[in-house]
């Protein structure tokens, strides 16, 4: 079984906490997207990401300065946004970090496809980024099938807590013998059922968290999480899709 998930845009370098295991599988690749990134001007990069000005400056320095064999951070540690703080890996115990170096891998725009202890340096770029490298007319074309080749185990099984801007670069692979499960969280607004993207960022963490402390091996098993609130509706659950409502406190 194999969980995937989204990175974050915020990162940072960690060199202290832990030393990372080895380097991501299609570095080759990620060298030939830096040196085209280093290609374009300014502006263009800061059209390409879509920031402020600051977060522009920051990451064309990055890109300028860029080594990806040197001051690595594992990647689980390295990304800072609301999913990871909720995962906590930095309070793991060690049967957590051996689950998910096994079990997760984080999608990247950058990178392809990570092992949580991968050693990887800060960069910005979504996988969604307008970005025309080596004839390919965006990420997905040059990521091809690569990814879904490289998250799917000999199970089949994929647990998919990733966005769709992620998670599409996988589902467009999927084969009659993959069982492909995504795990959606939600909440009922209006009589409607809803997902809200920060919850829904804080439940894919904590998923992970309760899914390593477990040692989950069957995505039937994923049904009794009852964190931050959330209690599983069977109702609304398919045989490809587990869903989780979020209980207002009263």
């Amino acid at each position: 079984m194999r969980i995937i998930l989204s990175p974050a845009k915020k990162m940072n370098v960690d060199t202290d906490k832990l030393e990372y295991q080895g380097l991501p599988m299609f570095l080759e690749q990620t060298q030939e997207i830096l040196e085209w990134l280093r290609k374009q001007s300014f502006e263009d990069l800061q059209k390409l990401w879509g920031c402020n000005d600051k977060i522009a400056e920051q990451n064309f320095r990055r890109i300028k300065e860029m080594d990806l064999s040197k001051r690595l951070t594992p990647a689980i540690l390295a990304y800072e946004g609301i999913a990871f703080q909720y995962m906590a890996p930095a309070v793991f115990e060690d049967s957590s970090f051996d689950y998910v170096q096994e079990h997760l891998r984080i999608l990247s725009g950058f990178y392809g496809v990570l092992r949580p202890m991968d050693g990887v340096t800060p960069y910005r770029l979504e996988m969604q980024a307008k970005a025309e490298i080596g004839g390919h007319k965006d990420l997905y074309e040059l990521w091809g099938s690569r990814l879904y080749e490289e998250v799917r185990d000999e199970s089949g099984v994929i647990v998919n807590l990733a966005s769709k801007e992620y998670s599409k670069c996988i589902e467009k692979y999927l084969c009659a013998e993959d069982h492909y499960v995504t795990v959606t969280f939600g909440e009922m607004a209006k009589g409607k059922f809803v997902t809200k993207g920060t919850y829904a960022k804080m439940a894919r963490g904590e998923m992970v968290r309760f899914m390593a402390e477990r040692g989950i091996e069957d995505p039937k098993d994923i049904r009794s999480f009852d964190r931050l609130g959330y209690v599983y509706r069977d109702d609304l659950s398919s045989d490809t899709e587990i869903v989780f409502e979020r209980k207002m406190s009263h």
